[in-house]
């Protein structure tokens, strides 16, 4: 038995669920062996999945979206980094009902790069999601050594609403360890940088943007690549319209900037993790989210698993806080079934308040039907 879930977002963290359902089919097969596999898909609650597969976390004081100081993590284990930029640049590092769509900046999120760096790191997986910022990896590039310059020279204001004023750009002060360094993106996005699909049309109202915001943002990461066109050359357009250039407000151009190659976040993390072996010793995988929903198909961690065990033949039962897909949707992206905490608990507050009780309720369900 392997349950490889991810975390069900403001209620129960990826570990937890694991030790809650672990606990609901051993109610109902005592001493039933379960391996837990917490996953992510390189969005928040990567480090934490790399930590419970067994990789270190490293602690450092890195600056978040606003440029106050705070303790972000990353996970090292035999020369392998998983660096998270929400630990850095998320939203969660915003005070409650705060957002600076113009002004956000991916500063700290090079920083805990070049921490990775610094902790001897020969591959780096860096997971984006959950970002605070749209900023297209500005930040994140000047903290590793670029200048971004206005007219005056003087550098630019941080974040995405900065760029506007951006006259030249400096990547020769880049540091060099990353030429030697395999540095993958891992996103479950796939937009450009910019227009109608790009990171601010399609992600700046979830982090404040206004509809004038937004095309502010637009035209400046626009100028942006246009002005990057000069250090970088041709590169600097291709990769603006590239798939996952827009992920995390854009940061996923700056990665590819410095040579990174895009994969989806679930394939790599679980590649990291150690998922293939795990899934050759189990029976029946178990894995599952907070809502399992059309999102949920589109390279989320839940989906990339049942994908992943479809094809070695296991049979996959997904977990989830709410279920919006259909009974022939499930079975054709691989699931046998979905057990939604609704089912147990159809009021939706409690079902969020008392998610750990009720999923083991639900888990001991799924022993039950499957193990008995």
């Amino acid at each position: 038995m392997l349950v490889a879930a991810d975390k069900f977002k403001g209620s129960l963290t990826a570990v937890e669920v694991a030790e809650r359902v672990t606990a609901g089919l051993r109610r109902a097969v005592p001493g039933l062996q379960v391996e837990a596999l917490p996953v992510a898909d390189g969005g928040d609650g990567t480090v934490a999945a790399a930590v419970a597969a067994g990789f270190e976390r490293r602690e450092v004081r890195v600056a978040g979206p606003l440029g106050d100081e705070v303790t972000a993590a990353f996970a090292l284990r035999e020369g392998t980094a998983v660096v998270e930029m929400a630990e850095a640049s998320g939203l969660q590092r915003l005070p409650a009902g705060v957002f600076a769509p113009l002004t956000a900046s991916t500063y700290g999120s090079g920083e805990l790069l070049r921490a990775a760096l610094d902790a001897g790191a020969r591959t780096i997986v860096f997971g984006v999601g959950g970002s605070a910022t749209t900023d297209g990896g500005a930040g994140m590039l000047s903290a590793l050594g670029a200048r971004f310059l206005d007219a005056d020279g003087e550098p630019v204001p941080p974040g995405g609403g900065g760029l506007a004023g951006l006259a030249s750009a400096d990547l020769s002060g880049l540091d060099p360890r990353l030429a030697e360094v395999e540095l993958v993106l891992a996103s479950d996005v796939d937009n450009p940088l910019t227009g109608p699909k790009g990171a601010p049309a399609v992600y700046g109202p979830q982090k404040g943007a206004s509809l004038d915001d937004v095309e502010t943002l637009d035209a400046a990461l626009a100028h942006f690549a246009k002005v990057l066109e000069g250090p970088a050359g041709p590169r600097a357009a291709e990769y603006a319209a590239a798939p996952g250039a827009g992920a995390a407000g854009g940061i996923g151009y700056g990665a590819l900037l410095l040579g990174a190659r895009f994969r989806p976040g679930i394939e790599v993390m679980l590649d990291v993790l150690g998922f293939a072996p795990a899934l050759e010793r189990a029976d029946l995988v178990i894995t599952g989210e907070g809502s399992l929903d059309e999102q949920t198909l589109h390279g989320k961690a839940p989906a990339g698993v049942a994908a992943a065990a479809r094809a070695a033949g296991k049979d996959v039962v997904a977990v989830c806080g709410r279920l919006a897909l259909p009974p022939e949707v499930l079975g054709r992206s691989g699931f046998r079934r979905a057990y939604p905490l609704t089912d147990a608990e159809p009021d939706v507050a409690k079902c969020i308040a008392e998610a750990g009780p009720i999923l083991e309720r639900v888990a001991e369900r799924i022993g039950h039907d499957f193990l008995t």
